[in-house]
């Protein structure tokens, strides 16, 4: 049986023994109490795996990681009339949130295990080990929170339901909120076991990994928001990111077996993750991105952002043949881009059954059939054709949902199909089962290059150690800091390097949740990425019937996937908070922009 650290069960509390107690001073047995709960290691241990349900999953309910990508200039939802509402400038305050009252519902569950540590029956060591836990749950809560709405209130435990004086609090000050979090990682750093209390649990390098996160967001989100105080943010996610390269030297080299490997357990390069097992614990990711509901493309922009092998982009190139024809455009292109984006082919299927397939009869639209073969031995991972979660091959690549060609299922918009999670490991409908990465190295040395650009640090030596060891993977040339290949796509008010930096980050990162959304709000750059028009790959409209738009109405062109957006408000950087959370409690005041 694989680690399961996920899967608990409370029934272990309901079979604690009362003999010898006095009938009238025994505890019901159908029911949690804090005496009985918060008593042994034991106890403390299987009450925490509750918290760990917070960590994003591979379940239809935790899509809200990557769906947050939609919100990015480079991914786009494929199944609507329209774009995301904060494009369109058609989001409105919501009455009430899952988001912001789940955050609360788990800091209460958390102050309710660390304010029963001081009086059970565990070690000094214990009880530094389970406070460590505690402060680090405590920390990712509260940083969602503060990313997503800002500074909300901060309540700190040790109070009861009565104490409304607490629970009825003002907003905190951003200081106080991220000096908040910050203390709290170091904490549990500094008080938690060094290897967790199992395998494949929350440990010192755990802790590490969020504060090499969560230093760099809110570090840079002071930096280009102008609040100022950057740099002890900066300097503690250097800290935690050196650490951790040390403790972590080598990356898997086989990037697609991050995401669709039915085993995480040893693999090089993982520092936590979420474990799946077929009949036991089971997600839906892969089954999405292999089926009609599945509606998550790339855009132009993003498919652009994959470099040529030999370093440069697509403008700049002569290993690049066009992108007039998909064959051409995907050939010689940094191999993420194959586990990211669907390939070009063609098959023929057995007529109506679609079971079985051969080889297309001209021979170049078997190009990416072979290559992902050669690329990826495992074929349950990534392979061509693509099927659906009932084994229906999918006839032809790019395959676009206004022009589908006989199927409905593995669709695409912009032409671009986004199939990171694809594999066939099982062919159950939602009955995935394999493992999720939650924080990895190639993360924390995206990290760790970021801010060390931002703290003036970033040399030759860094991007050896941080940025070309993830091109390796992608079998792209090395990064010269000497000799950078022009983009004349750059933003002017980037520097070439950090252009480079941020564009690993999309490439190696994008699609897992805590990627591009959140990053062009720290930047600062959301309102300026979010008026331009998201559009697809280039096509001749009379190879599609003329069934699938084009920008401008010509011939050929650029799919014209919702239209040029109206742009974003200046205050959409920020959530709203629900409303019945200003009627609950009058101190708390809206987000600018939000309350007019």
């Amino acid at each position: 049986m694989k680690t399961k650290y996920l899967i608990y069960s409370l029934l272990l509390f309901f079979l604690v023994s009362c003999q010898g107690e006095d009938f009238l001073t025994r505890y019901p047995k159908d029911q949690l109490v804090e005496a009985t709960t918060f008593t042994t290691n034991a106890n403390f241990q299987t009450y925490a795996w509750k918290l760990y349900e917070s960590l994003p999953g591979y379940r239809s309910n935790e899509r809200i990681d990557y769906l947050q990508e939609m919100q990015s200039d480079l991914m786009v939802n494929n199944s609507g009339s329209r774009g995301h509402d904060i494009f369109w400038q058609n989001k409105t305050v919501p009455a009430s949130s899952s988001t912001y009252n789940n955050g609360y519902a788990k800091i209460r569950d958390i102050h309710l295990m660390l304010d029963n540590i001081a009086e059970s029956q565990l070690t000094d060591e214990e009880k530094s080990h389970w406070e460590g836990v505690g402060k680090f749950f405590r920390a990712y809560q509260y940083f969602f929170l503060l990313k997503t709405y800002g500074p909300t209130p901060l309540i700190k435990g040790g109070v009861t339901d009565q104490d409304t004086t607490e629970l009825y609090k003002a907003r905190a000050t951003r200081d106080e909120m991220a000096d908040f979090i910050l203390q709290d990682l170091k904490d549990a750093e500094a008080k938690i076991n060094p290897d967790g209390n199992g395998p494949n649990t929350i440990n010192t390098n755990v802790v590490r990994a969020l504060i090499s996160r969560f230093g760099l967001v809110e570090g840079t989100w002071r930096k280009y928001h102008g609040l100022g105080g950057e740099a002890k943010f900066l300097e503690a996610s250097k800290a935690a990111s050196t650490t951790l390269m040390s403790e972590f030297p080598t990356l898997n080299a086989d990037y697609d077996a991050m995401f669709n490997s039915v085993s995480l357990n040893g693999v090089d390069g993982i520092i936590l993750y979420k474990a799946y097992e077929f009949a036991v614990l089971t997600g839906n990711y892969a089954h999405y991105n292999r089926s009609s509901i599945g509606s998550e493309d790339i855009t132009k922009k993003g498919a652009d952002m994959f470099l040529c092998t030999d370093g440069q982009t697509i403008h700049t190139s002569p290993l690049f043949d066009g992108e007039k024809d998909p064959y051409d455009e995907f050939r010689n292109r940094d191999r993420r881009m194959y586990v990211n984006i669907v390939p070009p082919f063609k098959v023929d299927t057995d007529g109506k059954n679609q079971l079985t397939w051969k080889y297309d009869s001209d021979p170049k639209t078997r190009e990416y059939i072979d290559l992902m073969v050669e690329l990826y031995p495992n074929e349950k991972q990534k392979r061509l054709p693509d099927m659906n979660w009932r084994g229906l091959i999918v006839r032809v690549s790019p395959h676009f949902r206004k022009f589908n060609g006989g199927a409905g299922f593995n669709v695409t918009y912009s032409g671009y199909a986004f199939h990171k999670y694809y594999n066939t490991h099982s062919m159950l409908q939602s009955q995935d089962f394999h493992d999720k990465p939650i924080f990895r190295m190639g993360e924390i040395l995206l990290n760790h290059a970021e801010v060390m650009k931002e703290l003036g640090q970033f040399d030759q030596g860094v991007c050896d150690a941080t940025i070309n060891k993830l091109r390796d993977r992608g079998a792209v040339a090395h990064l010269d800091l000497n000799n950078i290949p022009d983009d004349p796509t750059r933003d002017s008010d980037v520097d070439a390097v950090m252009w480079e930096i941020r564009r690993e980050r999309f490439v190696e990162f994008f699609g897992e949740g805590f990627g591009r959304a959140l990053d062009i709000k720290r930047w600062k750059k959301l309102v300026e990425y979010g008026a331009d028009e998201k559009v697809g790959r280039w096509i001749v409209k009379s190879d599609y019937k003329g069934k699938v738009p084009i920008v401008g109405g010509g011939d050929e062109g650029y799919v014209k996937v919702f239209g040029k957006p109206p742009g974003v408000p200046e205050y959409y950087y920020l959530e709203p908070i629900p409303s019945n959370e200003i009627v609950l409690n009058p101190k708390i005041k809206q987000n600018p922009g939000w309350d007019d």
